[in-house]
């Protein structure tokens, strides 16, 4: 996609902190992190979001995730990894380029936790959400 900052930074056309690379995944620095080594991964191929990407591409960038983690925790020492994927504007996604975030905790990063917002149900609201999702298979 010809206005995508991914696609342009895979191209070369933009510089990045690039730490791995692959035939299908890029995985570089962000540049506006939350914490020191919060990474991106994300598949050279162009998908929008979670949608839109292949199974198994999607488990491969995951597989990697992992890895990175794994290379987070024994490289830097942090206490934690918050595993952050957007999918759509109003979850947060502000580049329609899928893409996972490692972003290591450490003492003092500071974090906006979601559980002040969490929602109270009824057990009828949690019965009647069972029977709408209710899967043979996933």
């Amino acid at each position: 996609m010809d206005s995508c900052i991914f696609c342009k930074i895979i191209k070369g056309e933009i510089p990045s902190y690039k730490i791995y690379e692959d035939d299908d995944i890029f995985v570089m620095l962000d540049i506006n992190p939350l914490s020191k080594g919060h990474t991106l991964v994300f598949p050279k191929q162009h998908f929008e979001n979670i949608y839109d990407i292949p199974e198994e591409l999607f488990a491969k960038i995951m597989l990697k995730s992992k890895r990175l983690a794994e290379k987070l925790k024994e490289k830097l020492n942090c206490e934690g990894i918050i595993l952050q994927q957007n999918s759509g504007q109003k979850a947060g996604q502000s580049v329609f380029h899928l893409h996972v975030h490692l972003k290591p905790v450490f003492k003092d990063t500071e974090i906006a936790y979601e559980k002040p917002l969490r929602k109270k149900l009824t057990e009828t609201e949690f019965e009647d959400l069972q029977n709408q999702l209710l899967l043979k298979e996933i």
